[in-house]
């Protein structure tokens, strides 16, 4: 199966009951024959899931030790046949101590047996009554269930660049949790086997913990706690089941829900792999040197064949969501987002003001959804440097091209938001300059086209030094990836306030200022901006009609955000991207859709990449900036051969 990187792990929480080592048998493997219907390849049980977390003194039984190993050996001498690595808990003797353990468990064998380093044993846990902790940096042989296999905290699991490693409860909970080494060993999946009982406010906490460690250690983090089943003497079990992967929540279970759950989704193994490449305190952490055990499991192997060992070849059907806008701030964060990067703009801006001591702002209004986003950028700077709006010079400039409804909302506006308007035809302008240089104005081509915008950023350049100001930026991120700018024209200014604002974000923080931070009348205009087609309006509009649409030209921006995004934020391939992007577009583009814009991307980023190796400055506002300066440093001549796929 192709699966770009990705690697389908669950948290399973299953029935069981307390010392019933066989019942609690047949249930995991009952869990387990799901799992691999559903394609998994790591599948995690809670902490003691064999026996059971809650037998207290019964764990000091000889019978329940020696029961717990027995059914183990039956259970992987049952399971040989199934095509799935799975972790389960039990207790582990070895000479005359006890160990809370996880064993790893895959064709048949085991793999490895992985103790408890932090005991509990306060308030409601007593687990060193029974247990003891893990040796430090130890790894030893033993021969348990039949299996001669390596005893130790220190070992990684796995193959390739999908590696495991496994923490039991309250080693998260740690100053320095386990999987912090485990990490820097290099794991990129952490399992945490727990049994963790719920009080008021704890889980909310226990989920912190995971999100950050998950986070700290750029990992996949699967954690599967003791629910149903377990006793409920003095405490009760919810059946935790969470997966994270760097910080972002993937699945979890409900919890109190009695009965069994499988929690499922995918980890992109290569998105933690390029965040642990170009994170620089990640990589001066790895110590030198390290004691750890790699033990191999072959788990593409694993997923190469369904239930008849026939090769798959379809791309793996992801159960997670892939955004389709990765720029666009989520929905319970949306207003803080929106108003974060308004405010970096504008900081941004206040700062370059008052370093140059310019007493105006020069801005170019054309209607379209840059200008507009840059103008409220320049009045909220105002306002909050106490500068009168009427020192911004909002200059619309119409040409050929220029439609009544653009022209329209340009001045109104402009008139709305009580800055001062010039209004500059270039019709006749550029009409001298085609005579100059020997033009026909009937040929609309490049030579057209770029000749009024070069016009335009003149006249905003000299009404600066007329008027002892700062010209002001419109142009996007998206179309600094496109290189859909004319060079020393619309691309030059003096302080670009949108330059790490991709498109899909320009429309959508136009949209958040109009519904939430404007009066009625300028949100009106607003939202007809937000109606109007991108377009540059340099070609003659045909009937009052804008001509020229942009998205017809170059392509929707917003595939163009995604192809962007993933190509800088992960450096993925293009064949990944693609298949990305064929999830977050499912019903809107088909393949060849994508394929065709997604080369068209690609040429136009490596040939236009001497356009942004000049760029003015500007902030950045997100993950992800193409500033010469800053994140992105590129050969203009590089060839992009290797990325336009077919």
């Amino acid at each position: 199966m192709v699966n770009f990187g990705f690697i389908r792990v669950a948290a399973a929480i299953s029935e069981l009951k307390v010392a019933d080592c066989r019942f609690n048998a047949k249930r995991i493997k009952e869990l387990l024959h799901q799992a691999v219907e559903k394609k998994v390849e790591i599948v995690c049980f809670p902490e003691l899931s064999i026996t059971g977390y809650t037998c207290g003194d019964l764990f000091l039984q000889n019978r329940i030790i020696e029961e717990a190993e027995e059914t183990i050996c039956g259970l992987i001498n049952d399971t040989k046949n199934l095509p799935v690595t799975y972790i389960i808990g039990a207790p582990v003797r070895i000479n005359n101590c006890l160990y809370n353990s996880a064993i790893v468990c895959s064709e048949g064998n085991i793999m490895g047996v992985v103790p408890k380093s932090f005991l509990p044993n306060n308030s409601e846990f007593y687990e060193k009554r029974w247990f003891n902790s893990s040796p430090k940096r130890y790894l030893k042989h033993i021969c348990y269930a039949g299996c001669h296999v390596l005893f130790g905290t220190d070992q990684i699991f796995g193959a390739g660049n999908k590696k495991f490693a496994i923490e039991i409860c309250e080693d998260l909970w740690a100053p320095i949790p386990v999987s912090s080494h485990h990490a820097l060993a290099g794991a990129n999946l952490i399992f945490n086997l727990s049994a963790s009982n719920e009080l008021t406010g704890k889980h909310e906490y226990l989920n912190s913990l995971i999100k950050q460690q998950s986070a700290r250690c750029i990992a996949g983090y699967i954690y599967a706690s003791a629910g149903w089943g377990e006793s409920t003497t003095d405490v009760v079990f919810a059946g935790n089941g969470i997966i994270y992967e760097n910080g972002i929540l993937l699945a979890r279970s409900e919890r109190f829900k009695p009965g069994e759950q499988l929690v499922i989704s995918e980890i992109d193994t290569d998105r933690l792999d390029n965040d642990r490449l170009r994170t620089c305190s990640f990589r001066d952490s790895i110590p030198d040197n390290d004691d750890y055990a790699e033990v191999e499991i072959s788990l593409m192997e694993k997923m190469e064949y369904d239930e008849n060992r026939n090769l798959e070849m379809e791309p793996l059907k992801l159960r997670r969501t892939i955004n389709p806008f990765p720029f666009i701030p989520s929905d319970e964060q949306y207003d803080l987002s929106c108003m974060e990067i308004f405010s970096i703009q504008t900081f941004g801006l206040a700062k370059r003001i008052r370093h140059t001591n310019a007493t105006t702002s020069v801005i170019g209004i054309s209607g379209g959804l840059d200008s507009t986003l840059a103008l409220l950028v320049c009045v909220n700077t105002c306002d909050k440097l106490g500068i009168p709006r009427n020192k911004i010079i909002g200059v619309t400039m119409p040409g050929f091209g220029t439609t009544d409804r653009t022209y329209n909302n340009a001045v109104l506006l402009m008139k709305s938001l009580g800055v001062t308007i010039r209004e500059i035809n270039i019709k006749a302008a550029c009409e001298q300059h085609f005579k100059d240089i020997g033009h026909n104005p009937e040929k609309h081509d490049i030579t057209y086209e770029n000749s009024q915008a070069r016009e335009r950023t003149q006249i905003l350049m000299d009404i600066a030094n007329q008027a002892d100001g700062l010209v002001i930026g419109t142009g996007d991120m998206s179309e600094l990836a496109l290189g859909w700018a004319t060079y020393n024209g619309d691309h030059m200014s003096m302080y670009g306030v949108n330059s790490g604002v991709p498109k899909t974000l320009v429309r959508h923080l136009v949209k958040w200022f109009a519904e939430t931070r404007t009066d009625e009348k300028t949100a009106s205009i607003l939202k007809d901006v937000l109606d109007t087609p991108v377009s540059p309006e340099l070609i003659p509009s045909k009937n009052g009609k804008i001509s020229q649409c942009t998205e017809e030209i170059v392509g929707p921006y917003e595939l163009h955000d995604f192809f962007l995004y993933y190509t800088i934020r992960f450096g993925f391939t293009p064949e990944k991207i693609r298949y990305l992007a064929q999830q977050a577009f499912k019903g809107k583009y088909n393949t060849e859709t994508i394929s065709q814009w997604m080369k068209t991307f690609y040429k136009r980023f490596f040939s236009q990449q001497f356009k942004r190796s000049c760029i003015p400055d500007g902030p950045k506002v997100g993950s992800i900036n193409l500033s010469p300066r800053g994140d992105w440093r590129m050969p203009s001549d590089a060839s992009s051969a290797l990325w336009t796929i077919d």
